[in-house]
């Protein structure tokens, strides 16, 4: 059931990392979707979740706008549940997944077999295993030895669609620990050591394999056009080189996501609009070599899911150090560990009361033991901060969730969808009882 989407008003609606029915007052009211985030955070506990289902919805129909003609399969590693499957799964976009816990959720959720892509590049012998026998439209293959455990896996009478993730060696992504598409990198099939190309003559062998197009992806936070253009100019070649070589026609190139977005003011990601360019870069190139252009895949995953979300936590301690002031929350490295891996830093607000001072620079800190456990250096924040207040953290809806894990035996928060002025949770808090249930040896 699609959802009516109405823009807010307000006379501070948030923009660049905050969601897009996001609104602040002066007085410290916010809300998102309609909901007062101090009512969220007194229901559901912190540090929660909250999840714009609007916000998400908008950016599945602006890259169904954008390329009217593509495929758009939502990544599931940035945000997973079973409420986000429905909503993207409405939104008629399809679904890039990478494990088998990742397929379960679509398929318990109702999410079509036939739009699903499974990628990985060390896919296990039960993930193959899952992946056939829930039908999904297409498996990525991303090793050499992949083929004929695949092929052993399908059924007699039956074919399964296969791509090729292949290594473009193009360089891009806005850290080391998110560049993919590299030669460098465990992921994908080299191009230059024929190790690709041999990929392709191995599954056209096999009678239970269709090969039906080939599969990059580049990394993380790409915020231009570019790499993108650079990587298909790569593949519609390799395209053009297996037709020339099998008569095989191939009628798909899947070029990844890792579309940039804003994780603070001032800052760009890249618009979907800005990708329009990449199916003209398709279609002149395969134009030129005389070769039917494919259908275009493209897997946006933070770019989707990351604006939607904010993290609310409380405020435990404010601590004053000889070169810089400490403001402790109940979170931390356990619900946000992208701080700590790769150096991201988020915008946040205290909210909830006003505040008639001015702002100044903190370090907030999580309650981890672990001196790695910061969330902001020089997060700019109201000179009276105290202990009880609460903030929001924008931008926190990709690889937030999804990597949250449970250092210090701390309980993963809760994840609180808002729409139209409601609440509810869709994911619900793990706590002690969760904790040592899976503790079974005495």
């Amino acid at each position: 059931m699609s959802l009516l989407i109405t823009p807010p008003r307000t006379t501070e609606t948030a923009g660049g990392p905050w969601p897009a029915t996001a609104r602040f007052g002066a007085d410290g009211h916010a809300e998102v979707g309609g909901v007062d985030l101090m009512e969220v955070a007194g229901r559901f506990g912190t540090p929660a979740y909250v999840m714009d289902e609007a916000d998400v919805r908008l950016r599945c129909r602006a890259y169904r706008a954008a390329l009217p003609r593509a495929e758009v399969a939502y990544a599931a590693k940035a945000f997973w549940c079973r409420a986000m499957a429905a909503w993207v799964r409405s939104e008629g976009l399809a679904l890039d997944v990478c494990s088998a816990g990742e397929l379960a959720v679509a398929r318990a959720a109702g999410f079509p077999a036939d739009r699903i892509i499974l990628h990985g590049n060390a896919k296990t012998p039960a993930e193959l295993r899952a992946a056939v026998d829930e039908r999904v439209g297409r498996i990525v293959v991303d090793d050499l030895a992949e083929i004929n455990r695949l092929a052993a896996l399908v059924p007699a009478g039956m074919r399964q669609k296969v791509l090729v993730r292949v290594i473009p060696d193009i360089e891009a992504g806005a850290h080391a620990a998110i560049r993919t598409g590299g030669e460098d990198h465990k992921f994908g099939l080299s191009i230059a050591a024929g190790v690709a190309r041999e990929a392709v003559n191995r599954i056209l062998r096999q009678p239970r394999l269709e090969l039906v197009g080939l599969h990059c992806h580049l990394g993380s936070q790409i915020a231009a056009a570019e790499p993108y253009e650079q990587s298909a100019r790569v593949l519609v070649e390799q395209l053009a080189r297996i037709r020339d070589a099998h008569g095989v026609t191939l009628p798909q190139l899947d070029l990844g996501g890792g579309h940039a977005i804003a994780y603070r003011s001032g800052q760009t990601g890249l618009p979907p609009a800005l990708l329009t360019s990449l199916a003209a870069t398709v279609e002149r190139r395969c134009a030129g070599i005389g070769l039917p252009a494919p259908r275009l895949t493209v897997e946006p995953g933070r770019a989707v899911a990351g604006p939607a979300g904010v993290t609310l936590y409380r405020v435990i301690a404010v601590k004053k150090g000889l070169r810089r002031t400490y403001v402790a929350v109940d979170g931390g490295m356990s619900d946000n560990p992208r701080p700590a891996m790769y150096g991201s830093r988020y915008e946040m607000r205290m909210i909830g009361r006003p505040t008639h001072e001015g702002e100044r620079d903190f370090t907030v800190v999580g309650h981890h033991c672990e001196s790695g456990d910061t969330l902001a250096e020089a997060a700019a924040l109201p000179a009276d901060i105290r202990p009880g207040d609460v903030l929001a953290v924008a931008a926190t809806g990709a690889y937030n969730h999804s990597m949250a894990s449970t250092y210090n035996m701390n309980g993963r928060p809760p994840v609180v969808a808002v729409s139209r002025g409601k609440a509810r949770l869709v994911v619900r808090r793990e706590g002690l009882d969760d904790l040592l249930r899976r503790d079974v040896g005495l």
